[in-house]
């Protein structure tokens, strides 16, 4: 028997590469398909993510959030464009210039540094606000502009806040207001609009270049749309204890929870530590061979407490699934009533895990 103690994250690059092709032949409508590596590839390994997207997938642009997370991402996408999302400042100008990245500006002050600070014939991204009103130059920035200035961009952008919601007003009128700073202050600049979720609005959101991102990853970015992307994920954790549980004993911290009847018990090897939400105590559910046990009790650090009166044979090193095909991220940040981004970001993260890469 193979006694295992620490939850496994395993990674297909295979489902990865084939959802990035989807939205790219499908979806973009003959735009630029850029790749959203941030916080390091939704914490999946940016490396990993970007060497599969470069060489099975002929990705050749690149979107980080920070320069330092470019680190990891130049050595294997040779001369590819690698954007920097939150832009440029004293604080990563040197690897701006070591790793030749590209800025987003988004504000007038980052401009106003670039200006001082920029090398080579490096052109930045000029991030317009049109209703998000989170990072963007306003109108009354973008009016400061020379001509000449207006032309030193490789493409203008912006961010939709509603796009995950067909038929919202916000994307209609971020559409417009985009498009009219456009062709007014640069008509002969290439543009972005959309991310993952824009791109199934349609072709007039996606321009020249679209920003994927999320729905790479098996988000589910157009909850209104028919899921065609693929899971990219799965999770298990091994059983360490079996018990039965008496009629009215308690489980767990605070004793939250009271078994009405005699209930068999697994304590599964995976707890907040992990990355899974507190939220879940009592509410969420792990799997054995698709069948479902309720978490019962207070999730703790390491460990969750599962009902498995109704599932057969479950012992001691047997794993439980706690993501995957038939329970996504995006089901399991419902159930913890957050988003499938954040559960993703975070079971990404933890070091405990036994990582495992899955690629042909």
């Amino acid at each position: 028997m193979c006694v295992l103690t620490r939850p496994i994250l395993e990674i297909n690059l295979d489902k990865l590469v084939e959802n990035y092709k989807y939205l790219k032949e499908i979806k973009s409508f003959g735009a630029v398909s850029a790749a959203v590596i941030k916080d390091d590839a939704y914490s999946l390994g940016a490396d990993k993510v970007a060497q599969s997207l470069y060489e099975k997938a002929d990705c050749r642009d690149f979107f980080v959030a920070h320069a330092l997370e470019a680190e990891k991402v130049r050595p294997v996408v040779g001369d590819s464009k690698i954007y920097v999302l939150q832009g440029v400042g004293e604080d990563s100008l040197e690897v701006f210039q070591r790793l030749n990245l590209i800025p987003v500006i988004n504000s007038w002050e980052q401009y106003l540094f670039w200006k001082a600070h920029k090398f080579g014939e490096l052109k930045p991204v000029l991030h317009v606000e049109t209703g998000l009103n989170r990072l963007g130059c306003r109108l009354c920035d973008v009016e400061k502009l020379s001509e000449a200035e207006r032309g030193s961009f490789s493409f203008v952008m912006s961010h939709l806040a509603c796009a995950d919601a067909v038929g919202h007003f916000m994307n209609e009128k971020q559409l417009k207001a985009f498009q009219e700073i456009k062709a007014k202050y640069f008509p002969q600049t290439p543009a972005s609009l959309s991310a993952s979720d824009g791109v199934f609005l349609g072709k007039d959101y996606t321009f020249d270049m679209v920003r994927l991102g999320a729905a790479v990853y098996g988000i589910n970015t157009a909850p209104w749309h028919e899921k065609t992307l693929q899971n990219v994920i799965t999770i298990k954790a091994p059983v360490l204890a079996v018990s039965t549980l008496k009629e009215g004993d308690y489980v767990g911290y605070g004793a939250t929870y009271k078994a009405v009847a005699e209930r068999k018990l697994a304590v599964v090897s995976i707890g907040y530590g992990d990355g899974m939400f507190r939220s879940l105590s009592n509410v969420g559910k792990v799997f054995f061979n698709k069948v479902p046990a309720d978490i019962i009790g207070r999730i703790s650090m390491d460990n969750v407490i599962c009902d498995v009166t109704s599932v057969p044979e479950v012992n001691v090193g047997d794993l439980a699934t706690i993501v995957g095909d038939f329970y996504t991220v995006d089901e399991m940040g419902a159930d913890a009533q957050t988003i499938g981004y954040e559960i993703l970001s975070r079971f990404g993260k933890n070091t405990r895990f036994i990582r495992k890469y899955i690629e042909s």
